[in-house]
């Protein structure tokens, strides 16, 4: 093992691989982008023998059947990245993933510095280091054949991987983590299949939109001027002529010198208004929207400055080699939700706005499910409350069934408009208590005082004890133990990293215990939601291999969504099928069959 470099054919290598049973693979490439840099070596092999392979010259063909044995298990470090540039460069797929990743990122959720790299895993489990000098030599390399510090770098990385995936499954076991484990390792393909195969981008309607939203928030920037001159103390202080010229319109000309994007400047002005105002970000200065028209129109000023620069056409950038967007997953946060980057295409409006912009190739169409109040069924599942699991048996509306215990006479006599804005504040709880929302959130929220958010969610919970128990359960549970877990049969694990045994005797750590605390309560409401939902993607993903290989593609997922393409004429058929699959992964989290799933077809991507 690794004491010298010898020789051999693709087939030697094939002979040998095929009668294994694990093997460690990784691959060297041009870069990151896998549409148009190349992969430039691939190593294979286990702890006895590694075949390092130049893949600039040699085909992977012969390795076909080895990647595609369902029975051999691949062990990667970040599998999506070498899956797909194998996919793209070999056009070969890979079965039976292991992802020592995924599985340290599962062992140790919620540990903020553990290092999951596999720098970091190669020094905590083969006490050994990684010569990054080796492997940063690896571009521009234009044909030279590599040295054999790069050969035996590369062959060195696969017997890394077998020993810390040994490693890993003593402690998967221990932490009754290996049906997460399993699960995060089958649904990893379908990430890769997602992230692979991208969404394409009508341009040309994008940038409509983009031009839009600029034109929205120049406008929104004069309102805010006007504002400023209008106010009794501010005047005086901010009205600054601004020169004219011969080719803005008058009515487009600034009224007043201050740079509105400018966070300084603003704080200034506004700390006129609030004194003690100590920045013009998030919370502190949202407290404060609904006092101050000016504040509160800022903030919307703020939301479409944000519109024009994240989604104007600088977004182009993010289209690749191949004409399509393609985003990026994080597979596991500390809830065990899904993140997405470089483009996060989950922050992208909600409001179909842009959403549209993408596109299904001619002749196909979108299939899109997603989950019927997802996390409300957790919630009514977990607690096993009987308002609430009535409502949704009934198909009844939640929110105004709650909202008619809560307020009694105050609700059966409001008028229409009353009745919305109590329905509001119960939705508000109702969605709330899947973040552990508390009464400072919910006072900022609905813009009341903290003592009125205290008494509504006392009043609440005396509506619904059941959810009251289940959440306060689970916040115990978290502040003895220093974890929580999802609800079976998972039971995904996250740790949290600054809890310790005496941490209740300690009256330092109390804003800490109580973030535990909300922590507690959270995770189980939004893990078990993430984990239908990755086992809804692993069934839809294993139907279409099945039965629909050449005529549905799975292209996005956002939270309790899925989206798929399909070729038209199929359409109605697939999304019964989908409907089935999304329901049938639901109901193995959520066993009383009362979470249903959303279907629909559209010519474009639709929340």
């Amino acid at each position: 093992m690794l004491n010298e470099v010898q020789s051999a054919t693709i087939d030697e290598c094939v002979s040998y691989c095929k009668e294994k049973s694990v093997l460690g693979v990784d691959t060297e490439t041009e870069g990151f982008d896998f549409t148009c840099k190349k992969l430039l070596m691939l190593q294979i092999g286990d702890k006895d023998r590694q075949y390092v392979i130049d893949a600039r010259d040699i085909s992977l063909e012969p390795l076909r059947k080895v990647f595609e044995d369902k029975d051999i298990i691949k062990i990667f470090h970040n599998a999506k990245f070498d899956y797909k540039f194998i996919k793209q460069w070999a056009r070969i797929d890979v079965e039976n993933i292991y992802d020592t990743f995924l599985a340290e990122r599962v062992i140790h959720c919620g540990k903020q510095d553990h290092g999951y790299s596999l720098l970091k895993c190669v020094e905590r489990y083969c006490n050994d280091t990684l010569d990054k000098e080796v492997r940063n030599k690896f571009v521009d390399l234009r044909g030279t054949p590599f040295t054999v510090n790069q050969i035996t770098y590369g062959a060195k990385d696969v017997v890394y991987l077998i020993d810390i995936w040994k490693a890993q499954q003593a402690q998967l076991h221990a932490f009754e983590l290996e049906m997460v484990s399993k699960l995060e390792n089958k649904v990893v393909k379908v990430f890769a299949e997602i992230e692979f195969e991208g969404l394409m981008i009508d341009e040309d309607k994008w940038t409509v939109m983009a031009e839009k939203n600029v034109k929205l928030a120049r406008e929104q920037e004069l309102h805010l001027d006007k504002l400023v001159l209008e106010h009794p103390l501010l005047k005086d202080k901010y009205n600054h002529a601004v020169q004219s010229d011969m080719f803005t319109p008058a009515e487009e000309l600034r009224k007043t010198a201050i740079n509105w994007s400018s966070p300084m400047q603003t704080l200034q002005l506004f700390q006129t208004l609030v004194p003690k105002l100590e920045d013009v970000n998030g919370k502190k200065l949202s407290k404060h929207r609904y006092k101050h028209k000016l504040i509160d129109e800022y903030i919307l000023y703020k939301e479409r400055t944000k519109l024009a620069s994240a989604y104007g056409t600088k977004f182009f950038n993010y289209i690749n080699c191949d004409g399509r967007v393609h985003t990026n997953f994080s597979q596991i946060l500390d809830t065990g939700r899904v993140s997405s980057s470089k483009p996060n295409m989950q922050q992208i409006p909600s409001d179909n706005t842009f959403r549209n912009c993408f596109v299904a190739p001619s002749g196909w169409v979108f299939v899109s499910s997603d989950y019927a109040s997802q996390e409300l069924n957790v919630i009514a599942y977990g607690s096993n409350d009987p308002v609430w699991l009535d409502a949704l048996k009934r198909g009844k509306d939640l929110h105004g069934v709650c909202a008619d215990l809560v307020f009694e006479q105050r609700w059966r006599d409001a008028d229409d408009d009353l009745r919305k804005t109590l329905r509001t504040t119960i939705k508000t709880i109702n969605f709330g208590l899947a973040y552990g929302m508390g009464p400072f959130k919910l006072a900022d929220t609905l813009n009341i005082s903290k003592k009125e958010a205290q008494d509504l969610i006392e009043k609440y919970f005396s509506a619904f004890p059941n959810i009251k128990e289940f959440l306060d359960k689970l916040g115990e549970f978290g502040k003895k133990k220093g974890y929580i877990i999802t609800m079976p049969p998972f039971k995904r694990r996250r740790n949290f990293d600054t809890w310790y045994p005496k941490i209740w005797n300690d009256r330092h750590m109390m804003s800490e215990l109580g973030s535990i605390e909300r922590a507690s309560k959270n995770t189980p409401i939004q893990g078990s939601s993430a984990d239908m939902t990755k086992l809804a993607l692993i069934y839809i993903y294993d139907e279409i291999q099945k039965n629909y290989k050449d005529d549905v593609k799975i292209v996005m997922t956002v939270h309790d969504q899925i989206d798929t393409i399909c070729k038209r004429e199929i359409a109605d058929q697939w999304a019964i099928k989908m409907t089935d699959l999304m329901e049938k992964a639901g109901n193995k989290i959520v066993t009383n069959g009362l979470l249903k799933a959303d279907t629909n077809i559209s010519e474009t991507w639709e929340k």
